[in-house]
């Protein structure tokens, strides 16, 4: 049995998340999705400069995780580019925040996203735990769920 995809922290949403070729009609273009982290690698690497190194610690995975989600995005936009299909930004494993949680009943400090907080503490499988690293995200996302009684 494969092991789960780990999210894929990403910083920025793109605004727009749709391109095409101009004048050719939607009807009658292919498609390409490109995942948000895909797109947050190329930010990452070719915008903003990062090494490969740096990126795959902004984006909370292995630098061969990073490698291999850089090149199959750069394939999908050079093949969108050079056939004249549209791009879409959809979908993906991603998360806009690593939380670093400590488990009330045993202790265990670990990260994960925060949208996975229902899961509980990977040791012990508590649902007792913290967010210790209280960043604004948290701040808010805590207070939502606990109005919410979660």
């Amino acid at each position: 049995m494969p092991r789960p995809v780990k999210l894929r922290k990403v910083e920025h949403m793109p605004k727009h998340d749709y391109f095409k070729p101009l004048g050719i009609p939607k009807c009658e273009l292919e498609e390409v999705d490109l995942k948000v982290e895909e797109l947050e690698a190329m930010r990452l690497k070719d915008l903003e400069g990062l090494s490969q190194e740096e990126c795959a610690g902004r984006m909370h995975i292995s630098r061969q995780t990073f490698q291999n989600i850089i090149d199959s995005a750069r394939k999908k936009v050079t093949g969108a580019l050079t056939k004249g299909m549209a791009i879409k930004i959809e979908g993906g494993n991603y998360t806009f925040n690593i939380c670093k949680f400590k488990c009330l009943d045993c202790g265990h400090e670990f990260e994960k996203a925060h949208e996975k907080k229902d899961e509980g503490c990977p040791k012990c499988g508590s649902y007792e735990i913290k967010c210790i690293r209280k960043t604004e995200f948290c701040i808010d996302r805590c207070r939502k769920l606990r109005v919410r009684g979660k």
